[in-house]
This record gives structure tokens, C-alpha cells and sequence, in this order.
């Protein structure tokens, strides 16, 4: 066409002027069509792809804010699903609708609605209470976020729908219910509570305050006060003098609050807390406040109390002390006998119950039974019904001795307010020194007599104890010039070492048994391990057991064992008692030990040295801790070294005893009470 156009043009052009014309027009307005069509479909493809690109945009933004939207038709009263799963997808009527809106904020949500159909709001947004239960089962309540606009067609006045973005805010809800109700509460708290609480900004300005801090500081009114809410913190005492602003710390003071502007004149217990953020950042300060007033009155009046009920006590001890001392030296003590109770108490000073028993073993106390006034004392009520002095005998138990005692008794009727007999009041005096006088001059004439004969004793068994081991060492030093061969020699220089070590251990006793006369025998307690010192100890006992028939056993139940006593004292009895088995044991074993063990409720150390000897007669086991005692006379000795060893054992406060069958061997022990530290045990071996 457009060939058949060029071809027309030419053969025509000077022939037909104005068709020519007429044909470049409708070319040229041909081709600005088509370039027209061209840039007009570009741009509805454009438009078309930027739609549904907008479209995508508002789906993903409405997924990812969780929202529902959904279409009201006012025509024909159906909602229908836009987006979203929270209403069904083919949609609901208004009338399931409306079912499914808890009645309580129907009436609001359709008001709402009626003002955008009626122009009144162009947008409407509130909360509704949604039930997203759709089986018709118990409802599942919760909340719903609408925003609803009105879709209108021009040149209309009504909307023919409204659109609504639902979302479901029932956790949010739920949470800021949560957080309202735990705000609240934390919110009685802090102005119910009985300490008084006020919150200031970092730089010191008051921010809030309870009720009990009102009332402390005496607030203008319930919520505002002008010289506080004027005042900064930092500018105040004591946080004045107490506070760095720039470096705030933890503060806790008591001190008096004097602030004439509020009339406070008070002795306040205050404690300052910097609340910081995670970063360290002071963001509030807390002030926790107590008035103290009353309670300092209170202490400084029972602090005068104190001083006062001091002063009387220390008037009764004084006069108790007197009592006691009284009584103490005359060796009497009070009692009284209660009828109804149907006891005796024994009293030491005005007040302290000494010694308490019923009237029944007070009488079994008497020695002497038949005695009339004893056999009187089963009827007490008449027996005390008039004061009563008597004489008598009592046991042990009675008189709180380790002997038959002689006391004086002398006792008064008590009365209640009513006149009647509930009892007798009196005093308990031992007499037994006044009425063994006699007896214990003739004993003091006794003991005279045999330190007589002891101290022959002691002189002639000194001369020939010592005169042995001296004739030895006399002897042999002589013979020891003579004697060429060197294991003849050797033997007896281990000889003259023997007799000088026995002559040594003879002179110690006799030392030490001056010192228990003279009662200067010192136990020097010091901190000590006692299983290595046994351990160290028993090594030099082994070297005294020379007979090859006799195993030397040691038993060591421990490894270490911590505690506090006299070590040096302990070793030399036990070196007595392996030095007496020693003696008397040709066969078998001598053993030493040692073991923890209780005795009276107190913790000790129990030592032993056993042997396998010729042991000690029943008869003469109770003898063998006095002094120049020797079970046999051919055995070298001088009767003082168990005599010496039961004087150490009863100054550490201990027992000493011995446990022997004739012809089987004895076991020599003894306890001490011990304060152990540190235990820790282990196998036990010999050596």
C-alpha cells in the first residue's frame, strides 16, 4: 500500500498538488497512531505489571502483619473473605456474623458501622470481643483489631460495602491485661506498704512517693508537696554530705531528720538504692525510709531498764555470793520440802536447784533405818509440822560425797496465804568433820608411823638399787682395761651402758617422786600430732625388747591424729609399762597401742601396753600403783615407777588400770580426756 502510495505521488505530483498533500497528511497522522498504540500498550503493560506487583506487595504486608480483610456488602448482608483464614473463605451472613460478636460491644461495633454509612466517620477503628469457635460448642473468646473504611461509587452517597482489616490481638490483649493487673498490684504494694518509698530522676528531682512516705515527710497534700517536689535530692542532709551524684553508690544511714519547712523533727532509718539499666545507666534512685522514733525511745527507756535490772542483779549476786560463801565455809546448804509435789530440793545459794529427789528416796538415804525420827519422816506432814533438829548418818547419793556423811538438820513449817501447811523450809549441815575428829587423828597417827617405815623401806631398797648398778659399772670398767678381745669389750660396755641407763631411770624417780610430793610435778599440754609421736615413740620402745622369743607388736590405728596434751609425759608411761613387761615377759609379744574413745560423754586418748608374762595375782593387782611395791623381789626395780605413772595419769585429770590373769599376761592401760582436732585412720601394722 504504501508502495502503490509512492507510486501514486509520483506520477501524479505535478498534476494533483493538493492530493498529494491530502496523502502525506493521512501518512504521517498513520504513523503517529501507531506510535501511539505502541506507547500506549507499553505503558498498560507497565501499569498492569506494577499492579500486580502492588498487589503482592500488600498480600506480603498483610501476612506479614497478620491482618485479615474483609468486605461488607450492604446490599445483599453477606461479609466476604479478601485475605486471611479468620473468618470461613466462602464468608458468613451478618446475621452468623453478629452471632458470633459477644453481645456486650454488638451495639457499639454496628454504631460504628451506621456513622461511616452515614459520612459521619470516613474510618472507624476499636476492639471487639470475637468468638473463634465455629463448631457451636462453649464459646472461645477473644479479641479482634478492626479498622473499617466505606466503599463508595461516585456520584453515590451511600458506601455499597465497607471494607475492614481484622487482626487478632488476643495475646496482646491478654498480655497488656497481664502486665495492667501486675502494674496495679505492684502499685498497692508500693503505696500500701509500711516503709516509706519515694522514686527520684537520676539528677535528683522527686518523681513519686507512697503513702507512708507522705506521712513521714508530711506532704502538703496526698499527691504533691512544694518544698519536696522543690528541693533536689543532693541538696538535702544527709545526702548532701553522704552522696557523690557523679558516682552514686549504695547508701544506708540512720540518722535525725530535722526539716523545719515540714515540722519534722524525727530519727529516720534510711537507705539509698541506684536502680541502673542493663548497660549500667543510673535511671531511678530509691529512697526506703522508716521512722525510728518511737522504737529509739522505746530502746533508750529499756536501755535504762537494762541498766537498772543490772544493778539489782548484781545486788542479788552480791548477796548470793555472801550466802554462798556462808554456807560454803560452814559446809551447809538450804533445802525445801514441798508436800503436794512430794519432793525435797537442795539449794545453792537463794534460787539454784542443786540436787532434787522424792521424799520416799530421801528417807532410803538414811543409814540408819530403825532410827525412830528416820521411820517418822514417812509421815512428813506431821513429822515437819514443828521445827525439827536432828543428828544423823546418810549415804552417799544424800550428802552428794563419796562417803557416809554426818549431818545436822534443822527445818521450819511453811505456810500458803490461807494458813495451811505446804511444806518445810530448813538447813543441811555437814558435821562429818566435827564428828570424825577423833578418827582422823588416829589416822594422821598411822600415816606417821608408816611414812616411818616407808622411808626405811624407801632408804634400804635406795641402797641396794643403787649399789647394784654401781657395782656393775665399777666392776666391768675394771675388767675392761683387762680384756683384749673386741666383742668381749663390746659386750661390756654394753653392759656398763645398761647398768648407767637403769642407774639414770633410778635417780629420774626418785626426782619426779619428790616433785608429786611436793606437788610441783608440771603437765605442759601443747598442740601434738599423737599417731607420729606413737609412731616415733614405739621405734625407742622396740630397742628396749632384746629377747629374741618376744615380738615387740605396734598399734597405730591411725595416720594422724590431732590433738592437745602432755606427749612427754605420755611416752614416759608408757615406757614404764613396756619397761615392767619387759621384766616379766620371756615369750610371746608385748604390745602397745592407742585408740579414741569416750568415757563420761568426753572424748580421750586410751593407751595400752599388753603382754604375753607372768602375770599378777587378783589379790595383788590393786597394790601394784603404790609406792615400793614389788611383786617379785629378784627383779631389779624400786617399786616407784607405776606409783610415778598413776601420779602423771591423775594430774592430766585421767584413769590408770591394769587387767591380769596370772600365768597369761597383763595389760597395762590408761585415758586421758583429749580434744581431738583432725582424725584420719588407717590399717594397722606391727613392727
Amino acid at each position: 500500500m504504501v508502495q502503490s502510495l509512492y507510486l501514486f505521488s509520483f506520477t501524479d505530483l505535478e498534476l494533483q498538488p493538493l492530493t498529494m498533500l491530502l496523502l502525506v497528511i493521512v501518512a504521517t497522522v498513520f504513523v503517529i497512531m501507531l506510535i501511539s498504540n505502541r506507547v500506549i500498550l507499553r505503558r498498560v503493560r507497565q501499569r498492569m505489571s506494577h499492579s500486580r506487583r502492588m498487589s503482592q506487595i500488600m498480600e506480603d504486608a498483610l501476612e506479614i502483619s497478620h491482618n485479615d480483610v474483609v468486605r461488607y456488602d450492604l446490599h445483599d448482608r453477606h461479609i466476604y473473605t479478601l485475605y486471611g483464614t479468620l473468618f470461613p473463605q466462602q464468608g458468613l451472613s451478618l446475621d452468623d456474623w453478629e452471632a458470633h460478636v459477644h453481645p456486650d460491644d454488638l451495639e457499639t461495633i454496628l454504631v460504628r458501622f451506621h456513622n461511616i454509612i452515614s459520612r459521619k466517620e470516613a474510618r472507624a477503628e476499636f476492639y471487639y470481643r470475637w468468638n473463634f469457635n465455629f463448631t457451636g460448642k462453649t464459646p472461645r473468646w477473644g479479641y479482634l483489631h478492626n479498622v473499617s473504611v466505606g466503599e463508595f461509587l461516585p456520584g453515590m452517597a451511600r458506601p455499597i460495602s465497607i471494607i475492614s482489616t481484622l487482626r487478632d490481638d488476643t495475646d496482646l490483649r491478654q498480655a497488656e491485661q497481664e502486665e495492667s493487673d501486675l502494674s496495679e498490684n505492684y502499685h498497692i504494694i508500693f503505696e500500701n506498704s509500711i516503709i516509706g518509698l519515694s522514686f527520684y530522676s537520676p539528677d535528683g528531682w522527686l518523681l513519686h512517693s507512697n503513702k507512708m512516705m507522705r506521712e513521714i515527710c508530711h506532704f502538703d497534700s496526698n499527691e504533691f508537696d512544694a518544698y519536696f517536689s522543690q528541693t533536689n535530692l543532693f541538696d538535702d542532709s544527709p545526702f548532701r554530705e553522704c552522696c557523690n551524684p557523679d558516682n552514686l553508690e549504695e547508701l544506708w544511714i540512720c540518722h535525725q531528720s530535722v526539716v523545719p519547712e515540714r515540722g519534722i523533727h524525727d530519727y529516720l532509718e534510711t537507705r539509698l538504692h541506684p536502680i541502673r539499666d542493663d548497660q549500667g545507666k543510673l535511671i531511678y534512685i530509691a529512697i526506703a525510709t522508716r521512722n525510728i522514733t518511737e522504737e529509739r525511745e522505746l530502746y533508750l527507756q529499756a536501755k535504762l531498764n537494762d541498766i537498772e535490772i543490772q544493778k539489782a542483779n548484781e545486788l542479788i549476786k552480791s548477796y548470793e555470793a555472801e550466802l554462798n560463801y556462808m554456807m560454803e565455809n560452814c559446809d551447809m546448804q538450804a533445802w525445801r520440802i514441798s508436800f503436794d509435789k512430794n519432793t525435797i530440793e537442795y539449794y545453792r545459794g537463794l534460787n539454784t536447784v542443786a540436787f532434787s529427789c522424792s521424799l520416799e528416796e530421801m528417807q532410803n538415804q538414811f543409814v540408819e533405818q530403825d532410827d525412830p525420827v528416820v521411820k517418822s519422816i514417812s509421815n512428813p506432814r506431821e513429822f515437819f509440822l514443828k521445827p525439827v533438829t536432828w543428828i544423823g548418818k546418810v549415804h552417799s547419793v544424800f550428802s552428794h560425797a563419796d562417803h557416809d556423811a554426818w549431818v545436822q538438820i534443822n527445818s521450819v513449817p511453811e505456810y500458803d496465804d490461807d494458813g495451811q501447811q505446804i511444806g518445810c523450809f530448813g538447813i543441811w549441815r555437814n558435821i562429818t568433820k566435827l564428828m570424825s575428829k577423833q578418827e582422823q587423828l588416829k589416822a594422821e597417827t598411822e600415816r606417821a608411823q608408816n611414812s616411818v617405815r616407808q622411808k626405811s623401806v624407801f632408804l634400804a631398797n635406795m641402797t641396794h638399787e643403787i649399789r647394784t648398778p654401781l657395782n656393775a659399772i665399777v666392776g666391768f670398767t675394771d675388767l675392761l682395761q683387762a680384756i683384749e678381745s673386741p666383742d668381749d669389750k663390746k659386750e661390756m660396755v654394753r653392759v656398763i651402758h645398761n647398768n648407767c641407763d637403769m642407774l639414770l631411770r633410778l635417780i629420774n624417780d626418785i626426782l619426779l617422786l619428790s616433785t608429786a610430793d611436793a606437788n610441783t610435778m608440771e603437765i605442759v599440754p601443747c598442740d601434738v600430732d599423737a599417731a607420729h609421736d606413737f609412731e616415733q615413740n614405739s621405734q625407742t620402745l622396740a630397742q628396749r625388747v632384746q629377747n629374741p622369743g618376744v615380738q615387740f607388736i605396734v598399734e597405730n590405728p591411725y595416720e594422724v591424729c590431732r590433738t592437745r596434751l602432755d606427749s612427754a609425759r605420755m611416752h614416759q608411761v608408757l615406757t614404764n609399762f613396756v619397761t615392767n613387761a619387759v621384766k616379766y615377759t620371756q615369750q610371746g609379744h608385748i604390745k602397745v597401742g592407742y585408740r579414741i574413745e569416750e568415757r563420761n560423754g568426753q572424748n580421750g586418748l586410751y593407751a595400752y601396753c599388753e603382754d604375753t608374762g607372768t602375770g599378777i595375782p587378783k589379790d595383788k593387782q590393786a597394790a601394784v600403783f603404790e609406792r615400793f611395791v614389788k611383786l617379785n623381789d629378784y627383779i631389779q626395780g624400786t617399786g616407784l615407777g607405776l606409783s610415778i605413772c598413776k601420779t602423771i595419769i591423775e594430774r592430766c585429770g585421767g584413769q590408770i588400770g591394769v587387767d591380769s590373769e596370772e600365768g597369761k599376761g597383763s595389760t597395762f592401760w590408761f585415758w586421758i580426756p583429749a580434744n581431738i582436732t583432725e582424725v584420719k585412720e588407717k590399717t594397722v601394722h606391727s613392727l
